[in-house]
């Protein structure tokens, strides 16, 4: 019996979506308003899921707790009002979308849950516009 544990969590960060080896031009073209050198910021959601068997003993997927504190020292206080382009090494060579920041949140969490559960982790870049990364 395969169970779905979720927690939502929030931060907020500024970033600028520009690649460095491209002209000031290119990077208008492709990314428009988020090129700015000034930077923007977004109010991200996330959903991380926890999918696996309910253990016998505890009656849990994975402890809403542990889960809970792994998301705010892995996640929250990596990038809460931070630059992502400036203050997140994940980020000093990869630019920052959506897409590539759910991967890298993906990644930090990944490694701290058992191999025997599936993460899902979905990214509310805004209300309307969201990524979802998993290993299912």
């Amino acid at each position: 019996m395969r169970v779905t544990v979720s927690r939502k969590a929030h931060f907020n960060a500024a970033h600028r979506l520009y690649r460095k080896d491209w002209s000031d031009q290119k990077n208008d073209a492709v990314f428009g308003k988020c090129n700015n050198p000034s930077f923007h910021g977004h109010n991200y959601d996330m959903i991380v899921s926890v999918t696996g068997e309910i253990d016998q003993e505890t009656g849990y997927v994975v402890d809403v707790k542990i889960l809970k504190d792994l998301i705010k020292s892995e996640i929250e206080d990596a990038f809460d009002h931070k630059n992502l382009n400036l203050d997140v090494p994940e980020f000093q060579d990869l630019n920052p979308t959506a897409e590539n920041i759910v991967v890298v949140i993906f990644n930090k969490l990944r490694p701290h849950l058992d191999a025997n559960l599936d993460l899902e982790v979905t990214l509310y870049e805004t209300p309307r516009n969201f990524v979802t990364y998993s290993d299912k």
